[in-house]
């Protein structure tokens, strides 16, 4: 695919071990994150659907910083990306709709009081 093509470029050129390609801003209602490492590809949260809205300022800054927080805490590449995924679609969802234009996500939206302390929000 195009995706897989482009961040096998970017892998490549640039050094990296993975590429991980959001599939945000493609056409269509199915988003298509794309995990490129040298092991070839591997889709991120597959079947997830595009969320409807304009409030998504913050996108591509809080999946890094959760990815990194997933690694961080020992998991495994493809699973702090998929986690990340689910954080950032539980964001969108949950968007305080601020502004008139892009607005931002909710960052705190695992913190809400209906979670509680032993829910697990990423598996709605």
């Amino acid at each position: 695919t195009n995706q897989e093509t482009v961040g096998n470029v970017l892998r490549l050129n640039g050094g990296a071990k993975a590429v991980l390609m959001k599939g945000g801003h493609l056409a269509g209602d199915t988003l298509r994150d794309l995990l490129v490492t040298e092991q070839g590809a591997v889709e991120i949260a597959p079947g997830r659907q595009r969320i409807a809205t304009a409030h998504t300022h913050g996108t591509g800054c809080t999946t890094a910083s959760a990815i990194a927080c997933g690694l961080a805490q020992g998991l495994e590449l493809v699973q702090a990306c998929t986690r990340a995924a689910r954080y950032v679609d539980g964001a969108i969802r949950n968007a305080p709709g601020y502004g008139q234009g892009h607005g931002p996500i909710d960052h705190g939206w695992t913190m809400q009081k209906q979670w509680g302390p032993t829910a697990d929000p990423f598996n709605e």
